[in-house]
């Protein structure tokens, strides 16, 4: 027994120890979710504080534009640029110096004034398009050409002003898919 105590002794201890490793750096996808949520609040108080800042024309020419784009675009008129501002859609004119003082009589005085205009504008348009679309109508019935599409080709008053409808009754498509180029049978129609 005496030999196997001795053979105990001699045998050396292993000590095993596990290194506990850092763990792996986390991702920034925090990073890029608290940016895109900054971004978003920046655009937010700045489209409140240009709100907050513009003129009432400005604001109504701003409505105006979205209810119906193009003609504001294309026929100007208030609200479109009409303001003072050196910058487009921009707030007061600080270089401006001088001005009229609003007056409650005033403004009740000019406000028909330029509702009437505004009904006048209107109906002028509105017998601008009628004309326009009995003009497109008659020369659809007098060309022979234009005469076998007149079902292809639709007139609509709207909104915007006069649309112009082309349509295929075969279903075909109008342009080469993905491109610009329009299809031989479509050319007849639009020359």
């Amino acid at each position: 027994m005496a030999t196997a105590q001795g053979a105990k002794k001699l045998q050396p201890i292993i000590v095993k120890r596990v290194k506990k490793a850092a763990h792996a750096h986390h991702g920034g996808a925090w990073k890029i979710a608290y940016a895109d949520f900054v971004t978003a609040m920046m655009a937010f108080f700045l489209l409140m504080w240009l709100l907050g800042s513009t003129a009432k024309g400005d604001l109504q020419g701003i409505a105006s534009y979205f209810h119906s784009p193009l003609k504001v675009e294309m026929s100007g008129g208030p609200g479109s640029g009409s303001s003072s501002s050196i910058v487009t859609g921009g707030g007061k004119d600080l270089s401006r110096t001088h001005g009229e003082v609003k007056s409650a009589q005033g403004e009740a005085k000019s406000k028909p004034d330029e509702a009437s205009k505004a009904e006048q504008a209107r109906q002028q348009d509105a017998k601008r398009m009628a004309t326009l679309r009995a003009k497109i109508e008659d020369l659809i019935e007098n060309n022979p050409k234009l005469r076998e599409y007149r079902s292809q080709i639709r007139l609509q008053m709207s909104i915007d002003g006069l649309e112009i409808q082309i349509v295929d009754d075969q279903n075909r498509p109008m342009f080469d898919s993905g491109s610009a180029l329009v299809k031989p049978y479509m050319r007849t129609i639009l020359q």
